[in-house]
């Protein structure tokens, strides 16, 4: 009888067809996850997690680290704060890298991560994103790998420095409890900056020299919210940010993630229109292919 290399040849069809998906996700998880805009509220923080004065969810992180990439795969925090992406990699049995400027905020989240359940390798970093290539270099005794993901979240300019209400915010109410009300005092910190162009020009700085680290169309997600100075007008971070990275990187989609927990403010009440800001946007950008 004649042998026959078909069921092998489907085989090696099938484990290439494999290699090229973007994630381990089914039909149906695919189209749930790309719903434009959701629904995230944080769990509770520990105390100590508390004295980062604004950390981002771990559910929001493996939402998107689940759908744009796959287990095993390689994911880069250029803004770590307490290592909320890290902490969501070991869950998800995704390997990470972590870069924070605060050695306090480095502290705590190593701490979080030795006593978080998963796999994977995950590594949080001190240093200053603009040095990424360097750091991350000199950390990895082989050769470093190639990042399939980025997804972070810049400080919004020097929000957390303005008062701009007259109501009890949670700014307030940080204060009130002895907590941190912004990150540092570093001239590096990118929450320090004063002048609104100079401080795009800097994230976009750092995002764009993150490009060598990446894979070959690998994803980016930026999670911004734009924001209401002190004289009351807008100064859309999100919107801007999108502009100056789509220069270097293509600009794919946007998301809005949306919280429905956060105490509303009587802001502008009777005579000025303030909205209670909820939602923030996750910008989706892609690395441009090699020509």
């Amino acid at each position: 009888m004649t042998k026959t290399t078909q069921p092998a040849k489907q085989v090696n069809e099938v484990v290439q067809r494999a290699k090229k998906t973007l994630n381990d996700l089914d039909a149906k998880s695919w189209v749930k996850a790309t719903k434009s805009w959701f629904v995230i509220n944080p769990r509770s923080r520990s105390r100590e997690q508390m004295s980062h004065p604004a950390k981002y969810p771990e559910e929001l992180v493996r939402r998107f680290v689940t759908y744009f990439t796959k287990e095993e795969g390689w994911i880069l925090d250029p803004f770590a704060g307490v290592g909320s992406t890290l902490v969501a990699c070991r869950e998800s049995d995704r390997n990470a890298v972590g870069i924070e400027l605060n050695k306090e905020f480095v502290d705590i989240g190593q701490d979080v991560l030795e006593s978080t359940a998963g796999n994977g390798y995950q590594a949080l970093l001190q240093g200053d994103s603009l040095s990424s290539k360097e750091l991350i270099t000199e950390h990895f005794t082989e050769e470093a790998p190639l990042f399939d993901y980025v997804i972070t979240s810049p400080p919004y300019w020097n929000m957390l420095r303005k008062s701009r209400g007259g109501n009890k915010s949670v700014h307030k109410e940080r204060e009130e409890q002895g907590l941190k009300q912004y990150y540092s005092e570093s001239e590096n910190d990118l929450g320090n900056i004063e002048v609104y162009e100079d401080y795009i020009k800097g994230v976009t700085k750092i995002l764009i020299r993150l490009s060598p680290l990446l894979s070959d169309k690998a994803y980016l997600t930026i999670v911004v919210q734009n924001m209401r100075d002190v004289d009351g007008i807008l100064r859309p971070i999100a919107w801007d940010l999108a502009r100056e990275l789509s220069k270097d990187y293509d600009l794919r989609q946007e998301m809005i993630w949306c919280q429905d927990n956060k105490k509303l403010g009587c802001w502008g009440y009777p005579t000025t229109y303030v909205s209670n800001v909820h939602h923030h946007y996750c910008i989706i950008l892609q690395k441009r292919p090699i020509e």
